[in-house]
This record gives C-alpha cells, structure tokens and sequence, in this order.
C-alpha cells in the first residue's frame, strides 16, 4: 500500500481541504515545487474562500477526491491546514484514495486524514504545506520534504535534535500529528492506534489547562501508555495563552507531569509542528527513537 515516490517530471495535486488559502500565499510553494522540477496541478477549489472553509464539505471532498483519481497526477499536497476535514468522511471513499498510489503531504487539520489513511496501511507525510512555504524556511526544511516526496528516509544533519524528558530508544511505526486532533478522533471509525507504536504529537494556540486536558485524555483512554515512546514537537504559543481564571503551568511542565510516569522514552522540541522550520515526518512506517540523543531514525521511507 506504499505510494510512489516522486520524480523530476512527475505532478503534484494542490488541494484546500480545510481552510481557504489566497492566491498570494501559494506563490512560493509554486516556485519552490516547480523550481524541485515537479509540475503543479491546483484544484478547482483550491483558492475558493469561505468564511472558514474552502467551500462547501462537497466541494472541498469532491476536490481531494479528483487530485486522487485523476490521471497524470504522482502526489497530494494540501494547502493549508486549518478546520474540516473531519466533516469530508462522509463524502470521501477512502479506500480508494488508499489505494491511489498516491502520497498525501500536509499537517494540521489534516491529522484527521493521516490517520485514517494510516489505518488502512497506507504511508502519509507531516508535511509543510503551501500556506507553511509562503514564508522562508531553513533550507533542511526544503531538504527534508524533497527527501519525503521522493522515497528517502535520511534526516538533515543540520536540523536540530529534541530533548529528553524520559531518557530510553523505542521502535514501532510511527502515527499522530495535531493533538486536539488526535483526542478528537477517539470514538470515531478513524481513531487513533497507539499500541507499539512511536507517537508523535504537536498542536498550536492551546492555552496550557488544555494541553493538560488532552494529555490526560490520552492517558485515560489508556493510548499514550501502548506506545513504545512519544515524540513531542512543540506546543506553539501555548505558554503565551495562560487562562486568567484558570492559571498554566509551562508546557514542558505539563508533559513532564503527564507522561514521565508512563516508563517509556518521552522527548520534547522534536522540530516537526507548528514551529517556524519543520521536518517533514513520515506516518505509518518503522522508525526508532533515542530520546537521550534527541533523534529519530526512519527505517523505511513512507513511498517507494
């Protein structure tokens, strides 16, 4: 279930399934994707503007749907995160796009699609976005998603490392992505699996109660102790967002509390997420973990 890897020559699909995204906010990744020496097919949707969406929940499925069945195109890209995707399931076949040979790159709101395609056996990237490429990046950003898009699995040695909150190296396949998504999908056809597996997990704009909150959800639905270790990016400007009536602690804090106890390799500042340079991550392939080093090492590339 291993989609292709890219080629100089090949097409990449650009889609809104989420939120909208202008004109101006694409130019960049078009220079950079065309520059890489893919051509580029933008959706019919893709700059649609909603007060929050990118059209309706028909339109922006009937979109992503084209991207995956439409002849001549090698990948997916989305162009921003955002809100609703979860609300696409009903409108999508996902196994067909599962099944398309296809490899879908984005993060944020997309989670919801990763994991279900994940699910399947079907390999995705966390990937930066075109609304991510509007603005420049380190150049191992760029590095990091060529290598993703092309079948490789090498990290760029100048990207920096995490840090250890629970020293230990953990093996599994590699599943997460946004948080508040995450929680969000337990209960669902689409939820997240967590046994055995390497965890990875970031969010954005979450005051620091709610970062605790979703973190004990996990702990309580009993996902974040079937992982073999957790992988946490950033939790962006959640120390910023302290609740008056409520009070926070540090993020960093947080995890500390939540996940030390679990006895299995935790790091933080993984540099994946809502952070100024990504890398790109793939979901759904083995990778190991050396939360001492600060590092992760994929076994497999997430197309071939």
């Amino acid at each position: 279930m291993k989609p292709k890897a890219l080629r100089r020559g090949d097409t990449i699909a650009l889609v809104s399934p989420a939120s909208p995204v202008s004109k101006e906010n694409l130019e960049l990744a078009l220079s950079f994707l065309e520059g890489a020496g893919f051509n580029v097919w933008q959706s019919p949707g893709v700059n649609r503007l909603g007060k929050y969406l990118a059209g309706t929940d028909g339109e922006r499925a009937a979109d992503l749907m084209e991207a995956f069945t439409r002849p001549g195109i090698d990948a997916v890209l989305c162009s921003r995160g955002g809100y609703g995707c979860a609300r696409l399931f009903p409108f999508l076949d996902l196994d067909i796009i599962a099944a398309s040979g296809r490899i879908l790159a984005g993060f944020s709101d997309i989670t919801t699609l990763h994991l279900a395609l994940n699910r399947r056996g079907t390999p995705t990237l966390h990937a930066p976005m075109a609304l991510t490429l509007s603005n420049q990046k380190a150049p191992w950003v760029y590095e990091s998603l060529l290598t993703g898009l092309t079948g490789g699995t090498a990290v760029p040695t100048e990207a920096p490392t995490g840090n250890c909150v629970v020293a230990g190296s953990a093996e599994g396949e590699t599943v997460g992505g946004c948080l508040c998504l995450l929680c969000d999908s337990i209960g669902t056809p689409n939820a997240l699996e967590t046994q055995g597996k390497l965890l990875f997990i970031e969010d954005v704009d979450e005051n620091p109660h709610r970062v605790d909150a979703m973190l004990t959800h996990l702990r309580n639905s009993g996902l974040a102790a079937k992982a073999s270790g957790i992988v946490i990016g950033e939790m962006t400007r959640t120390d910023e967002r302290v609740d008056a009536g409520i009070g926070g602690s540090p993020w960093r804090d947080i995890v500390r509390d939540r996940l030390a106890d679990l006895r299995i390799p935790v790091m933080t500042d993984y540099p994946f997420g809502h952070v100024k340079d990504m890398l790109t991550i793939p979901l759904g392939v083995r990778a190991r973990m050396d939360a001492e080093a600060g590092t992760v090492e994929f076994l497999e590339p997430a197309c071939i």
